[in-house]
């Protein structure tokens, strides 16, 4: 093992998965959400895991889903997804996955058209562009409202996009829990022992769940490889988006997409990959595959 850190990276699919996804650390997924949403929710009883494989219609639906899907004991569904690299089309396939919830509860024999809520939380490891400009926020608080009165018109479909990498608070500028679970998720790989300050109940379990030295040897494997993938995907993506772009302007905009996913492919991206990251179909990169 060549893994220096005491601490699991919770931007790795095995660190957030080992961290929030599992049965006996469950309590530590339901601590994160009712802070996130304690003025939304009031608290959080119970969360009850369910299998990404239940959304969506076709093979291609279900394997885009990924990251955590869970519902309260009302009912109400959660998609909490970690975003490491940036995404054109970010946004649009948040608002895809959320439709999912929206439609299994149609499978009920007698439907009538009341609506559990429906929760989408991303997490993500980049800022928008167009958010650039507000290096202040970065939380984003989104649902449907009437444009001219900007009351929430319903109030039953909710996105939160945190951009961590605004996140600049210390460890002694920590007001709240909620200010302490996004300092945990940001740094937690880059600590040697749990701060005085964190030496609560529930970090402390964090902190022992995250512990390498506790893994089993294919638990440090399999993480050791999520943990390369993610240096190497944040290594290369920003650079071929740019080389990518670049090129592809000329032609405008769609051809710089078609240009970047391009190089990602002759790079050994993998197509899934490739379709994440820029919003492209699998058809339409077999299309470039076969480009001369």
């Amino acid at each position: 093992m060549n893994l220096t850190e005491k601490y699991v990276n919770p931007f790795t699919d095995f660190g957030f998965k080992k961290l929030f996804g599992e049965e006996p650390n469950k309590d530590l997924l339901l601590d994160f959400l009712n802070e996130l949403l304690k003025e939304e929710q009031g608290r959080i009883v119970s969360l009850t895991y369910l299998k990404n494989e239940q959304l969506g219609r076709s093979e291609l639906d279900r394997r885009a889903i990924f990251d955590l899907y869970c519902e309260n004991e009302r009912g109400e569904k959660f998609i909490v997804e970690l975003q490491k690299t940036k995404q054109k089309f970010f946004k649009d396939r948040t608002l895809y996955y959320a439709t999912f919830p929206i439609q299994e509860q149609s499978k009920i024999a007698e439907w009538i058209f009341e609506l559990k809520a429906v929760y989408t939380i991303a997490i993500l490891d980049f800022v928008f562009d167009e958010d650039k400009e507000k290096p202040e926020k970065f939380r984003y608080d989104i649902k449907l409202t009437d444009i001219e009165t900007k009351k929430v018109f319903y109030d039953k479909l909710t996105f939160i996009y945190l951009e961590m990498p605004k996140f600049n608070k210390t460890l002694d500028q920590l007001e709240t829990r909620f200010d302490k679970w996004l300092y945990v998720i940001k740094n937690l790989h880059k600590f040697e022992r749990i701060p005085d300050k964190l030496k609560e109940k529930i970090f402390i379990k964090l902190f022992e769940t995250a512990e390498i030295a506790k893994f089993t040897l294919e638990q440090a494997r399999t993480y050791e490889d999520s943990l390369k993938y993610y240096r190497d995907l944040k290594a290369s993506f920003d650079t071929l988006y740019e080389e990518g772009m670049k090129k592809g302007m000329e032609h405008g905009f769609e051809k710089g997409i078609l240009t970047v996913a391009k190089n990602m492919l002759e790079n050994g991206m993998p197509v899934e990959q490739v379709c994440k990251l820029t919003g492209l179909s699998i058809e339409q990169l077999n299309q470039l595959l076969n480009q001369p």
